[in-house]
């Protein structure tokens, strides 16, 4: 069983299928090379898959069985191992990148060569990008025909459970151990509670404490109104079709269509692998996106000035996380305030979250950057302070992670430049020493953006 994007024991269709067989098992997981279009994972992402690979690896432990780890290329690492350990199947879950699935067909044709069995298996999406399309059978492009076509198939079948008994082989060659690195800030991040027992628990207290009021709760950034359950799908500690199953019958249509934008984000990227680094609207390739390392190290760093920008990018440093509401924040400021490449801060976001995903992080920079598939429109730009006053309304978030400004009132807590002198004072603020002034206008950024999508939009006879 090739373990990839789906460590866990329950409703996993390739374990699954393994132990139904009888036979004796290698689980096997592979850190494969960065190359032909695979992307090595970003530094906190590492330092979460370390986790959740160990938790995997206590699970097994239970039924006397181990994790084996390798590093190199699947088709190399992979034939070698059938040889040696007489490997008679090859059973796996898809995964639905380019490249990855260019590897899988590699890994597949050399193992049927050679004799082996290879099966795979949905174990990642509730409908697989293949199983729908638009009329003309085409992927969609636009949210909401897509969600009401996905949401048509979705299988009402229970979750396969966990195998009850697990037997396995001896492996008769070494195992390298695989040290993934450990960036030093992220030592300090909060336990992610990595695992499959972790992510059903936190699954439980969802539905059990937060599901009533999540349509409400789940774009305020001082609340903890959201599942916490991204890092838990990321690296597939569990599945969507549990979280499904657990929602049956409640009031959860729009938890759902969350899970549906990860699965229009899938189907995107199966449709085109370049997502990540390319357009998807090519009229963007003309945008004219400004080079500022000063003003891109301001955003990175949580300086740019605006106490709701600042606050989330250093959340993100410390914890590796980031709530929707804030990502969206962030991102339209670097696109739109700063006029910075959307793919700079999916870059950062790539290296910085625990939970980064090439699917997700991708469609959701593009669209905010309005660059991508079904954009929000390019003329909505957000005003950072009334984005903080409206999802921060006390200032709760911005006090927590930028504790200079903890001691202003609430009416400035999210415009600290408006303050009078003696308010300042008082807070032990001083602007330009203990608080950057904003890096740039919103009122003159707001026109900039603007201007710049009329240009392409001219130029494109929109």
């Amino acid at each position: 069983v090739w373990f990839r994007e789906d460590l866990r024991l329950g409703d996993n269709p390739a374990l699954a299928a393994a132990a139904a067989t009888g036979l004796p098992l290698l689980c096997v997981y592979i850190d494969e090379d960065a190359r032909d279009g695979l992307r090595a994972l970003g530094g906190a992402a590492r330092w979460r898959l370390d986790r959740a690979r160990a938790a995997l690896e206590a699970d097994l432990a239970r039924f006397h069985g181990r994790l084996h780890c390798f590093r190199g290329a699947a088709e190399a690492v992979l034939p070698d191992l059938a040889r040696a350990a007489n490997v008679t199947h090859l059973l796996f879950n898809r995964r639905h990148g380019g490249a990855e699935r260019a590897v899988d067909a590699r890994v597949a044709e050399r193992l049927a060569a050679a004799g082996a069995r290879v099966e795979s298996f949905n174990g990642a999406l509730l409908v697989e990008p293949e199983q729908i399309a638009t009329r003309s059978g085409g992927a969609f492009k636009v949210f909401t025909p897509f969600w009401r076509a996905a949401r048509a198939r979705l299988d009402a079948a229970e979750p396969v459970p966990a195998p009850e008994k697990l037997t396995f082989a001896a492996l008769p060659v070494g195992t390298p151990a695989l040290a993934p690195a450990r960036p030093g800030w992220a030592e300090n991040f909060p336990d992610p509670d990595a695992g499959e027992a972790g992510a059903l628990t936190r699954l439980r207290h969802f539905t059990d404490e937060k599901l009533d009021g999540y349509e409400t709760m789940r774009d305020r950034i001082d609340c903890d109104g959201t599942s916490n359950l991204s890092a838990h799908l990321r690296f597939g500690e569990i599945s969507p079709r549990q979280i499904v199953a657990a929602l049956r019958g409640r009031p959860a249509e729009k938890f759902l269509s969350e899970l549906g934008w990860r699965e229009f984000s899938a189907h995107l990227l199966h449709a085109r692998p370049d997502l990540p680094w390319r357009n998807f609207n090519a009229r963007f390739d003309r945008f004219p996106y400004r080079s500022d390392p000063e003003a891109l190290l301001a955003w990175t760093r949580g300086r740019t000035g605006y106490p709701i920008v600042d606050a989330a990018m250093r959340h993100l440093w410390r914890t590796g996380l980031m709530p929707n509401r804030a990502r969206m924040i962030v991102a339209s400021f670097l696109t739109k305030h700063l006029l910075i490449d959307w793919r700079e801060g999916e870059s950062w976001f790539w290296d910085t979250l625990i939970d980064a995903d090439s699917a997700n992080n991708a469609a959701s920079w593009q669209w905010v950057a309005g660059s991508g598939a079904d954009a929000a429109p390019y003329f909505r730009i957000f005003n950072p302070v009334l984005q903080g006053e409206k999802f921060d309304p006390d200032g709760a978030f911005v006090r927590t992670h930028c504790p200079e400004l903890a001691r202003l009132p609430k009416r400035y807590i999210h415009r600290p430049w408006s303050a009078p002198a003696e308010v300042l004072a008082g807070a032990g603020v001083v602007l330009g020493r203990d608080w950057p002034a904003p890096i740039v206008d919103h009122d003159f950024a707001r026109r900039r953006a603007l201007e710049a999508f009329g240009a392409i939009a001219a130029s494109s006879g929109e």
